[in-house]
């Protein structure tokens, strides 16, 4: 039997993935999901937009210089400050890429960008040749490519690769196409383009009609050789393909793709859980691969067979996508020297003596409020100490609640900011309600709450909470995270760390702002 061609697996979950509304992650947060990336042996890992602000490009920066197996892309426009900017975030880099794209579609060149195709594939092939003088390796999307015209599409696509471009993307940027449509556009494509041999080609969909995985596998039936994705398929609107669906497709029913991909599996759910975790969009329980039920039997028939014979009702082991590393890690006995250790296996570095220091007190206080602590408390608990280390954070310092049966619920707390404390009390239809009523008579957001959750973040009673709070104002939304095994605490953590990082500078949209 031949030899299967490689799919390379492009991860844009800190790219793409952090489009979504409230979605924003710090440097550090990046770089800890960068790592758990490398470890699944992506092949590559969009680290962000560099343009967009200063806080991306320092985190494409400190990716870059910390991770060395998989090569790390930026986006950028068309244009060549974009070009010059990822290219100086990229330097560090063992393996770079710069990721430049251009709208093609008649709707997106007559209303946004208001040029003529002549003009578009002028800038298109300008682009590439400026990002091949600066690195060699450059990747060119033709935004908006299901709505292109084919002839367009063509001309384009052959005048890239002329200039430089070495990977071809076709991205289904509304999520318009459907399966046997997209598919036929890439095989077209490929045997239009008389210099498509010296390309790979790429498909980049979203989720809109629910449709991006299955355009996403039907490309790579019919000549594709990249999938871009997001673990648990994070991004913009209904997101993007979910990097667990594609890799456990093509791995499961090798007898219908002819590719194959270099993914470890077994770290698929702890970086599902880990991305949960730092941008606060839970999994829904039945979500494929990654979901609490997607190994679930409750019917009789079905627990039945899998005792007998578990492929009766499994096309796959748990095991295989990394259910059994939910593993047992520390307790109120450990060390230091063991902490540090479990924190270096996650991925998880500081910059100095003392930060270690804070997480090491916060890991004892949190080791005498429950018996078992997992990776995924530790995830929460270096989540929870980076937010409080925030320049200009709002911190909680003490919390009291009283309800009482027929009264309105009372919060009395106390807030650090700039190293001065500030107290305030309020009353609410609930204590959640009180607590953020009292946050607000100190810092009058004028922010609108949109949503409350609250998720355990491991088994069992003595689990710690992890909340998310979303803000939104003047139309920016925000998610905020707070962790604690007092669901009050949490909660009360979340507002503030919401509110902190309303203060930031909004970000640069790729696709807005023109060319």
């Amino acid at each position: 039997m031949p030899a299967k061609e490689k799919l390379v697996i492009f991860d844009t979950t800190l790219r793409d993935g952090e489009q979504s509304p409230g979605a924003s992650m710090t440097k550090d947060e990046k770089v800890r999901i960068a790592i758990a990336l490398e470890k699944m042996r992506v092949d590559v890992i969009e680290a962000g937009f560099a343009i967009s602000s200063q806080g991306d490009f320092e985190a494409i920066k400190a990716i870059a210089n910390t991770v060395k197996e998989s090569r790390i892309c930026s986006l950028s426009r068309a244009v060549r400050g974009d070009i010059e900017r990822a290219a100086e975030a990229l330097k560090g880099a063992n393996a770079g890429r710069i990721h430049t794209f251009i709208a093609t579609s008649p709707i997106h060149m007559k209303h946004k960008l208001q040029m003529a195709p002549d003009d578009v594939l002028a800038q298109a092939v300008g682009a590439v040749k400026i990002a091949r003088s600066l690195i060699d390796d450059v990747e060119f999307s033709l935004e908006d490519a299901s709505r292109t015209e084919f002839d367009f599409m063509c001309r384009i696509t052959e005048a890239v690769i002329h200039a430089g471009a070495r990977t071809i993307n076709l991205p289904d940027t509304v999520g318009y196409s459907d399966p046997s449509e997209y598919g036929l556009m890439i095989k077209r494509l490929m045997q239009a383009v008389p210099n498509a041999d010296q390309a790979i080609f790429s498909v980049h969909c979203h989720n809109d009609l629910g449709l991006a995985v299955a355009n996403s596998l039907a490309a790579v039936q019919n000549g594709a050789r990249q999938v871009e994705c997001t673990v648990n398929g994070l991004g913009e609107r209904a997101g993007n393909a979910s990097l667990e669906e594609i890799v456990m497709a093509i791995r499961t029913r090798k007898d219908v793709f002819p590719v194959e991909t270099t993914i470890n599996a077994v770290h698929i759910v702890p970086t599902s859980r880990l991305v949960s975790s730092i941008t606060g969009f839970p999994v829904q329980p039945n979500k494929a691969i990654v979901g609490a039920n997607a190994f679930a039997h409750e019917s009789g028939i079905h627990q039945d067979g899998i005792l007998k014979f578990r492929e009766t009702y499994e096309i796959m082991r748990a095991e295989d996508v990394g259910w059994s590393t939910n593993k047992l890690s520390l307790g109120k006995l450990s060390g230091r020297a063991a902490l540090a250790s479990r924190l270096d296996e996650l991925g998880i570095k500081f910059d100095s003596k003392e930060a270690f220091n804070d997480v090491f007190v916060r890991f004892k206080a949190l080791a005498d409020k429950k018996r078992e602590i997992y990776d995924e408390d530790l995830q929460a608990l270096v989540s929870d100490v980076h937010m409080g280390a925030e320049e200009d954070a709002l911190t909680l310092v003490d919390l009291e609640v009283l309800s009482k049966s027929g009264q309105l619920p009372e919060a009395k707390l106390t807030i650090r900011y700039q190293n001065k404390e500030h107290s305030a009390d309020g009353t609410g239809d609930g204590a959640v309600d009180a607590i953020f009523k009292a946050i607000e008579k100190l810092v009058n957001s004028e922010t609108q709450l949109q949503l409350y959750s609250v998720n355990a973040v491991t088994q069992g009673t003595d689990s710690q909470g992890e909340v998310t709070v979303r803000l939104e104002k003047n139309g920016r939304i925000i998610n905020g995270m707070g962790a604690d095994t007092d669901i009050l605490v949490a909660s009360a953590k979340a507002y503030l760390n919401a509110l902190t990082l309303m203060r930031n500078p909004g970000r640069l949209h790729p696709q807005l702002g023109g060319v």
